[in-house]
C-alpha cells in the first residue's frame, strides 16, 4: 500500500518537474577498438586514392550499418578523384668518401614529400637557406645549384613580407625554385615545432600542380639535418641564427655529396570517396531538416615498408567519436526529431577536398541547420570548440550541453572561426563548429600517433560532448536556418 502511494507521488512529481532522460554513456573500450582498428597497418595510413583507404571506408560503413544508419539516397559512397602518390621505396645517404657513407633510414631519419617525384640523384650539395628565390631576398644568388642537390629549411623567414614568403610556403614551391637553378633533387630539413626533432613528419599536400614527376623531394628530421651539416661551414643552429640575425641569405657549398633514389607511383586522378549515411529523424515535420556530423577519414599514408603514419589521433579519434555517436543514438531512449547525416570525408589531407565536394553536391544544402566537425580529440590539454566568433548561437549550444551534462570544461575566453572541414560549410553560410583539443597536435602526422598515446579521459569526454550536442541540436531550441517549433529535451 505504501509502495503504491510512493509511485503515485513520483509520477505527479515527474509531470510537474520534467527531467531529462539519462542518455547512454560513451564507451572507452568501444572508442579504443575503433581507433586501434583504423590505425592498424592493414590500412597503410588511409591514404586517399588507395585501395587501403577504400577498405577503411568499408570498415566504417559496416559499423554505421550496425548502428541503424542508412546509406544516403541508397548510396554510401560519394566518389571523386584526387591526386595520389604511392611511395614504394626510397634510399638516402651522404658521403665524403664513397666507401664510407652515412646511410639514413626511411621512417626514422627521413621521409619523402607526399608528392615527391621519382628518380635517382648522386651529386654535390649546396645549402640555400629557406630556398627563397626573389630579387629582394635571393638565396641562390651566390651559389651554383646546377646539377646539384639543394638542401633548404622548411618554412619561410619570419622577417620577410608575406608577398614574398607566400610563394615559398609549400614543398613544390621550393622545388620549382631549385629546378629553375638546375638542381636535380631537393632535401628539406623539417624545422617544424609541432613534432620532435627526432621524428619524421609526413604530409600529402605539397602545393599546387603541376606535378614534378622526376624531381625527388626528401624531408629529413631536424636531427638528421644536424648530421648533414656537421663539419660544414656552419652547423644547422648556427646558420638559422645567422639568417635571422643578419636578415640576409647565408647560402654555401657543402663538401659532402648525397645519393637519393625514390620509387613512387603517381596517379593524377585516383578514385576515392566520402562515406555518407543518414539516421532518420522521427518527427514528420522535422525529418527533412539535417544536422550534419563530419570527420576526416583519410590520413597521410605509408612510405616503403618502414614508414607508417597510423593517424590514431588524426583522425581515427574523430571517426571513432562519430561512430560512437551513431551507436549512442541508436540506444538512446530519446530519439532525434531532425535527421542526422554522418559524413566521413576523404581528401582531408588535400586541402579538405572531400568536404568541398560534399557541400557542392548535397542537394538539400539549405536544409542543413548545423554542421559539427570532430577532429583530433585524443591528445592535448583541454577540449576546444571552435567557431564561436562566427556562430555564437551554435557554439552556445555546445557550451550549454557541456555545462549541463558533460562537464568537460571546454576552452573559452577567445573567439575562433570554424576550421578544417568546417570551412567549406562556413563558406556557404551553414552554422559550423569544430570539436577538437587545445594544444593537441604534438603527434600530428608522425609515426608515434598510435592508439597507446590516446588520452583516455579526453576521448570519452569529447565523444560525450559530441553526442549530447548533436542530440540537442536535433530537437532543441536551437534554430539555425528554419523557424519551425522544436521539441524540448525532457522526459514525457
Amino acid at each position: 500500500m505504501r509502495t503504491g502511494k510512493v509511485l503515485v507521488l513520483v509520477a505527479i512529481f515527474s509531470l510537474l518537474c520534467p527531467v531529462r532522460i539519462v542518455a547512454q554513456q560513451a564507451s572507452l573500450d568501444t572508442l579504443l577498438n575503433f581507433i586501434r582498428d583504423l590505425s592498424n597497418s592493414r590500412y597503410e595510413g588511409r591514404l586517399a586514392g588507395t585501395d587501403e583507404y577504400m577498405e577503411a571506408a568499408d570498415y566504417v560503413v559496416e559499423a554505421l550499418q550496425r548502428f541503424g544508419v542508412q546509406p544516403y539516397n541508397g548510396e554510401w559512397a560519394q566518389y571523386f578523384e584526387t591526386e595520389c602518390n604511392k611511395i614504394e621505396n626510397c634510399t638516402f645517404n651522404s658521403y665524403v668518401n664513397p666507401q664510407n657513407r652515412d646511410v639514413y633510414v626511411l621512417g626514422r631519419d627521413f621521409c619523402c614529400a607526399g608528392m615527391t617525384g621519382r628518380g635517382y640523384a648522386d651529386a654535390p650539395v649546396v645549402f640555400c637557406g629557406y630556398g627563397v628565390d626573389d630579387p629582394a631576398f635571393n638565396e641562390y644568388a651566390k651559389v651554383d645549384a646546377k646539377g646539384k642537390i639543394v638542401i633548404v629549411l622548411s618554412g619561410t623567414p619570419n622577417f620577410l613580407p608575406s608577398s614574398i614568403t607566400d610563394k615559398y610556403t609549400y614543398l613544390r614551391d621550393k622545388a620549382r625554385a631549385a629546378l629553375r637553378h638546375g638542381a636535380c633533387a631537393l632535401v628539406v630539413i623539417n624545422m617544424s615545432r609541432s613534432c620532435s626533432p627526432y621524428e619524421v613528419q609526413g604530409a600529402v599536400y605539397s602545393g599546387e600542380l603541376p606535378h614534378l614527376a622526376t624531381f625527388p623531394i626528401i624531408q629529413p628530421t631536424q636531427d638528421c639535418g644536424d648530421r648533414l651539416l656537421k663539419d660544414e661551414l656552419m652547423t644547422l643552429q648556427e646558420v638559422v641564427k645567422k639568417i635571422n640575425d643578419t636578415q640576409e641569405p647565408q647560402s654555401f657549398h657543402i663538401r659532402k655529396k648525397i645519393e637519393i633514389e625514390v620509387n613512387a607511383k603517381y596517379h593524377p586522378a585516383s578514385l576515392t570517396a566520402n562515406v555518407i549515411g543518414i539516421y532518420p529523424g522521427e518527427d514528420v515535420k522535422l525529418e527533412n531538416e539535417y544536422i550534419v556530423v563530419g570527420a576526416s577519414l583519410d590520413h597521410v599514408g605509408m612510405q616503403g615498408t618502414t614508414c607508417l603514419f597510423p593517424g590514431a589521433d588524426d583522425n581515427a579519434s574523430g571517426v571513432a567519436a562519430l561512430l560512437e555517436t551513431a551507436r549512442l543514438l541508436q540506444q538512446s531512449p530519446d530519439q532525434p526529431s531532425r535527421s542526422i547525416v554522418f559524413v566521413l570525408f576523404s581528401g582531408g589531407e588535400q586541402q579538405h577536398l572531400g568536404s568541398r565536394i560534399f557541400v557542392s553536391n548535397f542537394s538539400p544544402l539549405k536544409r542543413i541547420e548545423a554542421f559539427v566537425n570532430v577532429n583530433a580529440i585524443g591528445t592535448g590539454d583541454s577540449i576546444a570548440v571552435l567557431g564561436n566568433k562566427r556562430y555564437p548561437a551554435l557554439w552556445s549550444v555546445a557550451r550549454k550541453v557541456d555545462t549541463t551534462y558533460c562537464t568537460s570544461d571546454i576552452v573559452t575566453g577567445y573567439k575562433t572561426l570554424p576550421k578544417g572541414d568546417a570551412v567549406a560549410f562556413d563558406h556557404v553560410g551553414i552554422p559550423s563548429i569544430n570539436i577538437t583539443n587545445f594544444k593537441g597536435y604534438r603527434n600530428a602526422h608522425v609515426p608515434s600517433d598510435i592508439v597507446e598515446n590516446i588520452d583516455r579521459q579526453f576521448i570519452v569526454k569529447a565523444t560525450q560532448l559530441l553526442f549530447e550536442t548533436v542530440l540537442d541540436l536535433s530537437f532543441g531550441e536551437y534554430q539555425g536556418r528554419s523557424n519551425a517549433s522544436k521539441r524540448i529535451r525532457f522526459d514525457r
